[in-house]
């Protein structure tokens, strides 16, 4: 019974986890003003309302934002590095596609996947640990299946790799990759995106581990600006949107942490 009432509360923070930020983006405080305006009668909010949605909408201020959370340096090589206790992949790299024999995974962003390998081709750890991540909307097969199998098809001893328990949140992640590794040491590699490594960071260290961050993932290309920068469209929005759901989650757990 208890258990039963653990996991339906587990489930339920996962949802206050991931909708909480919603309630700060773009789209919702846009939509706030605009609302505010309309009851007002006030059409200078919504005109601004519209403007700033405008702005957030460019390429030019999707790319500065992101910036700001990829200053982390460049990217780095396997031989930039020092031998740690384990390599630690985080998870979501990957969807969910139906098929004629079933549910399949897909890729989304491989880059942590394929740093992960460099680094254990390189011998830079003994092993290399993927997160089981799971979130209760997701169907299919856990990515860190086709993570392990991908792995041992490019030569990666199967004995090498391990499987943390069930995470849903960078948190987690820190959590269950501390159940495997209290044993053996707590020097890692953190591969994950580089807009994530300093939420990352933050969660790791908050349980004990000696991080060295590997990046990947960059999202901002080094790229000569156009006019087509300044042109509003829809994926700098949602570029946009990211980088502020990031922002709470990093203001989040560095206030978890002084707590």
């Amino acid at each position: 019974m208890y258990s039963n009432f653990e996991a339906i509360s587990n489930k339920l923070m996962i949802y206050i986890h991931k909708i909480l930020p919603a309630l700060l983006s773009a789209y919702t405080l846009f939509a706030f003003f605009i609302v505010v305006g309309l009851i007002k009668r006030k059409n200078i909010i919504i005109w601004i309302a519209l403007l700033v949605f405008l702005v957030c909408s460019t390429p030019v201020v999707s790319s500065y934002l992101f910036s700001k959370l990829e200053n982390t340096g460049s990217r780095k090589t396997p031989a930039d590095m020092q031998s740690a206790d384990a390599i630690v992949v985080l998870s979501g790299m990957t969807h969910s596609v139906n098929t004629k024999k079933g549910i399949i995974s897909e890729w989304n962003d491989p880059d942590r996947f394929f740093g992960g390998i460099e680094l254990i081709k390189a011998n830079k750890a003994p092993i290399l640990i993927f997160t089981r991540g799971k979130v209760p909307w997701k169907t299919g097969p856990a990515e860190c299946d086709l993570l392990k199998e991908k792995a041992i098809e490019m030569g990666v001893d199967s004995n090498r790799i391990v499987i943390t328990g069930e995470v849903s949140t960078t948190e987690d992640e820190a959590r269950e990759v501390n159940k495997i590794l209290s044993s053996k040491g707590k020097k890692i590699i953190l591969v994950t995106s580089a807009f994530h490594i300093p939420r990352a960071i933050i969660n790791f260290n908050g349980k004990g581990f000696d991080v060295q961050p590997y990046p990947v993932d960059f999202k901002v290309s080094e790229y000569k600006l156009t006019p087509m920068d300044f042109i509003p469209n829809s994926g700098a929005l949602g570029g946009t949107e990211k980088s502020i759901r990031e922002m709470i989650g990093r203001t989040y757990y560095w206030f978890k942490e002084l707590l």
